[in-house]
Formats: structure tokens, C-alpha cells, sequence
């Protein structure tokens, strides 16, 4: 086996768990299907969808004060597809159709074809293989996205979950179908409406797409630097960075690992500390500094779209799960579901920390639902998410 070959084995061994648990979805669907004793159905996924769609937008757009996409609607995406559809959310400059090859070889498990992705532009390969080990990673427990005013959900996952937690129950299937059906029902309510609230936050969405493109430039340009590094400078910077000893022959390897070190999102925000997003220098110890020239601006250039991504994508997930918690604060299908899909109460829920539920709510306490906009309008730094009264003061709240 060759070098990029064990490269490719290494990368699925570290998404073995999620690719797993789809098996084992997909053993207990069919186990269920050919149990005689279970003979228990739930509403179709498409039409509960379709059923609540509605009342959701509606909800969202009187709690905010804003528009849903035009022409919203549902859609029953697949397993494969949905994975797809994440590589979608991997933005980059130019790197699109190596990052669709990227994800497609993973979700795939396809040992040659990650090696070939690996084998025909390296640098982007440690770049984007991270995210495509990230997102897929999660799959089994992500019910729904959004992109171009269409709300997919996650079909292979919520439409077996209802049959698999009550298989997992136990006999008689029948005196608790009551109880997972509105759990399930709650799981769908409230997919929809997160994404219908996701649909509403374009200029949050800009922002955070500019943003991710230039660390993801910046992050091609270091991997093409650490690639073409002397063996005497790497042999130096992994000894001085501690690093796994790895055998000289294998060059990808042991600059993969230098990369994986030296990329701002571990070292600088790993590393050097989590304060990094209120950064505004990050000083580089000289003898990194001098085997790579070229690291100190980068870091620097980093800061600022890391931090915007990081403001952006707080606020967006912020917006959408304080819109959830407060609209379905009192939906019994959505305390059930939090009890029998996730495993808490609605107790627990609400006192659930979150930097960006927190700022909404504070927001939303001064402003009521014309925070919304206004959070649209003056989008938040991550200086503003820890301390919510300084920006609404600033806007003369």
C-alpha cells in the first residue's frame, strides 16, 4: 500500500464511527421491515413535512419580523446527496469541484479515489479533507440544512428514527407509538423551522461565505508552503513542535502533520488559546517564524475573516435556536421530542449556554423582534457576542 493509500485509510478511520452508525441504521430499518410483530407506521416524512411547513414560516416570520426565502419549500434528501449538499457549504475561491471530488471519495469510503483527490493536488487535500471529515462526521445527527430557498431534510435519518426508537423500546409497540409519533413530530417542527429562520439571514450568509473563502485561501496558501518546505526544515520543525515521529520516507505524511500543527485554526486558536478571537496581533516564536518565513502574515491575515466567520455563523446558529426555544417554548410534540430523540428536558433546554442565544436574547430583550433586523443590519464582532449591552449601546438602544 502505498503512502497516499494509507493517507486515505487514516482519514476514514477517522470518520469509522459516523459511517458505523449509518450501517446501523440501515440493519435496523431492515430489521424492522421484516419483523411481523412490529406493524407500526408513522406519518410519512414528506407529508408531516409539508404539513407543518406553513405554520412554521408563518411563526418565524411574526416572531422576527422577517421574511422567509421566496417560494421556500421542503425537500426529502437522501443520504449520499445530503453529504453533497455539505460539500456545498465548503466555500472556497476556485476550489469547488476538487472539494465535490473530495466529499464524493469519502462518502464513498473509496480508498483509491481519496488517494487520486490526495495524489493530484495535495495542499488542497489537507485543507478540505478536514471539513469533509467534520461535516460527514456529524451527519447521523444533523436532521436538516438550508440552501437556495430549499429546507432539506435529512431523510435516511428522520424518517427511520421514529420506527428505530420504538423498536429500541420494546414490546407492546403499539401503547407507545403515541408518545415517539409526537416526539417525531417535534423533531420536524422544529428542522423546519430552524431552517426557515436560516433562510432569513442573507447578509449574515454573505458575510460568513466572504469570510470563510479567505481562510480557506489562506490555508491553501500555507499547506503549498509547508509542501514545498526542505526535508532539513521539517525534520527541524517537528522535532521542536514535538511532533509523532514519522519515517523520512514518507514526505506527505510528515508534512501533512506539520501542516495539521502550523494551520491557523489549531495554532493559533488551539495553541495559542481561545482569546484568539479577540486578537488583533499574534506574535510567532522566532525559530517557527524563521524556518517559515511566510507564517507570520498569515496569522495576521487570518485574524480578521477567522473572526468575521466566527461573528457570522454565531449569530446565524444564535438567531435560529433562540427563535426555537421561545416558538416552541410551550409545543408539547417538541417536549417530547426532547425527551424521547434527545435525550434531555425542557428544563435542561432552557438553561442550555450559548454565546450566540445568549446575545440574541439580550437583544431581543431590549429591542423585542426588531433585533432581529437590526442584528441583520449591524451585524455583531465576537467582541460584541460577549457583551451584548456594549453593542446595543453603541446603537443607541
Amino acid at each position: 500500500m502505498g503512502e497516499l493509500d494509507e493517507f486515505a485509510e487514516a482519514l476514514l478511520d477517522q470518520i469509522a464511527v459516523e459511517v458505523s452508525e449509518e450501517r446501523e441504521i440501515e440493519r435496523l430499518a431492515g430489521e424492522i421491515a421484516a419483523d411481523p410483530s412490529f406493524g407500526v407506521s408513522f406519518e410519512p416524512l414528506g407529508g408531516m413535512a409539508e404539513r407543518v411547513l406553513p405554520e412554521m414560516v408563518g411563526r418565524a416570520e411574526e416572531f422576527t419580523g422577517m421574511r422567509a426565502a421566496e417560494g421556500i419549500r421542503v425537500s426529502l434528501t437522501e443520504l449520499d446527496e445530503f453529504k453533497m449538499l455539505k460539500a456545498k457549504k465548503v466555500y472556497t475561491r476556485s476550489a469547488g469541484a476538487y472539494v465535490d471530488e473530495v466529499f464524493a471519495a469519502v462518502a464513498a469510503s473509496d480508498v483509491k479515489a481519496i488517494a487520486g483527490a490526495a495524489g493530484r493536488d495535495t495542499p488542497r487535500f489537507l485543507v478540505y479533507s478536514t471539513y469533509a471529515k467534520s461535516y460527514l462526521s456529524k451527519i447521523s445527527t444533523t436532521y436538516g440544512d438550508y440552501m437556495d430557498s430549499v429546507i432539506h431534510l435529512n431523510s435516511f435519518v428522520l424518517s427511520r428514527y421514529p420506527q428505530i426508537i420504538l423498536y429500541k423500546q420494546g414490546e407492546p409497540y403499539g401503547s407507545r407509538r403515541a408518545a415517539v409519533g409526537a416526539g417525531y413530530a417535534g423533531a420536524v417542527k422544529m428542522t423546519v423551522l430552524e431552517e426557515a429562520v436560516h433562510s432569513m439571514q442573507s447578509p449574515l450568509e454573505e458575510a460568513n461565505r466572504a469570510a470563510v473563502v479567505e481562510v480557506n485561501a489562506l490555508n491553501e496558501e500555507l499547506a503549498r508552503i509547508i509542501m514545498s518546505l526542505e526535508d532539513e526544515a521539517v525534520s527541524f520543525l517537528s522535532e521542536y513542535l514535538k511532533l509523532q515521529q514519522v519515517p523520512e520516507s514518507f514526505a506527505v505524511a510528515r508534512r501533512a502533520n506539520l501542516f495539521f500543527m502550523l494551520n491557523p485554526d489549531n495554532f493559533v486558536a488551539q495553541v495559542l488559546g481561545p482569546d484568539v478571537l479577540m486578537y488583533t496581533n499574534v506574535e510567532v516564536d522566532p525559530k517557527i517564524a524563521e524556518a517559515v518565513p511566510e507564517l507570520p502574515r498569515i496569522y495576521e491575515s487570518w485574524l480578521g475573516p477567522i473572526q468575521a466567520h466566527h461573528a457570522a455563523f454565531t449569530a446565524m446558529e444564535g438567531m435560529a435556536e433562540f427563535a426555537v426555544r421561545e416558538i416552541l417554548g410551550d409545543d408539547p410534540d417538541f417536549a417530547t421530542y426532547l425527551g424521547t430523540f434527545a435525550g434531555t428536558d425542557m428544563s435542561s433546554y432552557r438553561v442550555r449556554k450559548s454565546i450566540g442565544r445568549d446575545f440574541v436574547e439580550a437583544a431581543h430583550k431590549s429591542m423585542g423582534r426588531d433585533a432581529f433586523a437590526e442584528i441583520m443590519r449591524r451585524r455583531p464582532s465576537t467582541r460584541d457576542l460577549k457583551d451584548p449591552q456594549a453593542w446595543l449601546a453603541a446603537g443607541g438602544a
